[in-house]
């Protein structure tokens, strides 16, 4: 992999490779796009198969991250974190505090907090070398969980979604095929739940589908892989990204894709097919909006009630996209683009102006 070809074709501004040898810390933080203001993204921790996979993953999921900072109105640029390694068996104090002393380095340039693999208090020990976190627990004056507000803004999404397939925004009577159920499909799914929807769920952890299954009747659990091909109206990919893809497309029964998961289309071209088919698809990055609303929200002290209103906002944003795509005959993710890029081009603008000293 050329990753200098792979920072220009995504635009990249920054590719950073940080390690600690005492704790054996092996991260990298991404940096897309700082047009709008600092790059805020969350960290995650995972057991990647390679670094280039790893790379990888932080290009894709950063450049997420600027889109979803533009499309939420947060002027904060994108950027993310991975650290390698296995999230149940590799942390530490030690650990979290090596990454916290490289994420002081950048002096304000990069935010960050909870992603897949990484918890509240993990970032209470990054805490201790650097302030410039988000998404702390409460009673380290943090936020708390954005899992709940995540999940919140999904639930909006679908709701703003199954207006446009179905006429009416009630889920109430819809069949939901929840993948993932960690600690946003677990809240999701309370909203599903209790608005009357039928859900036909799934995890790759078995303590997560009896979670559910012991909380709430009638609900329905299949295998990991026999998630895409049950029919539904809508299919919810709430855990790692990529599953929208050449194998995953031919078994979908559904009518539309609305999920928390990052990066769902494995490619662009997918979303191309997606629109071919008919499948309606609300672009990843403005359905889970909500906890990136919540934590830029926390930055210029956290009010409850102001980012759970922002989080709601989800419904309306989406239905501009249905809009566009509908208007310009384009698949959803390449008006959810042009709503985005058209709105950096006009803030670039106002933020060119000269500032005499």
């Amino acid at each position: 992999m050329d990753i200098f070809e792979e920072m220009k074709k995504h635009g990249h501004e920054q590719l950073i490779f940080n390690y600690d040898k005492s704790t054996g810390l092996k991260a990298i933080i991404a940096i897309h796009d700082t047009t709008l203001g600092p790059a805020l993204g969350g960290c995650r921790m995972w057991n990647y198969e390679s670094t280039n996979d790893a790379i990888l993953d932080a290009l894709r999921l950063s450049k997420g991250m600027t889109y979803k900072c533009a499309v939420s109105g947060v002027n904060y640029g994108g950027g993310k974190a991975v650290i390698i390694g296995d999230p149940k068996s590799e942390k530490s104090d030690e650990l979290f505090q090596a990454f916290g002393s490289f994420v002081e380095t950048m002096k304000g340039r990069f935010y960050t907090g909870t992603d897949v693999g990484t918890v509240g208090m993990d970032f209470v020990s990054a805490a201790k070398q650097t302030s410039y976190l988000v998404g702390l627990p409460k009673e380290y004056g943090g936020s708390g969980n954005s899992a709940v507000i995540t999940a919140f803004g999904v639930w909006n999404a679908m709701k703003a979604t199954a207006k446009e397939v179905f006429g009416t925004d009630s889920l109430e009577g819809l069949t939901i095929a929840v993948q993932g159920l960690g600690k946003v499909g677990q809240c999701l799914v309370k909203h599903l739940y209790d608005e009357g929807a039928k859900l036909i769920v799934t995890d790759i952890f078995e303590d997560n589908i009896q979670k559910v299954l012991d909380q709430y009747e009638g609900i329905k659990a299949v295998e990991p892989n026999k998630i895409y091909s049950v029919e539904c109206d809508i299919f919810s990919p709430n855990a790692l990204g990529a599953v929208i893809n050449d194998q995953t497309i031919p078994q979908l029964k559904c009518s539309a894709i609305v999920g928390a998961a990052n990066n769902v289309l494995k490619e662009e071209r997918h979303g191309d097919i997606l629109h071919e088919k008919g499948i309606l698809y609300a672009p990843d990055y403005v359905a889970n909006a909500g906890g990136l609303i919540q934590v830029a929200d926390e930055l210029h002290e956290y009010n409850h009630e102001r980012a759970f209103a922002n989080a709601r906002r989800i419904y309306d944003i989406l239905g501009q996209i249905y809009s566009i795509s509908k208007k310009e005959n384009i698949p959803t993710y390449k008006a959810a683009n042009l709503l985005v890029e058209n709105k950096i081009k006009k803030i670039a603008g106002i933020k060119s102006k000269y500032v005499g000293c």
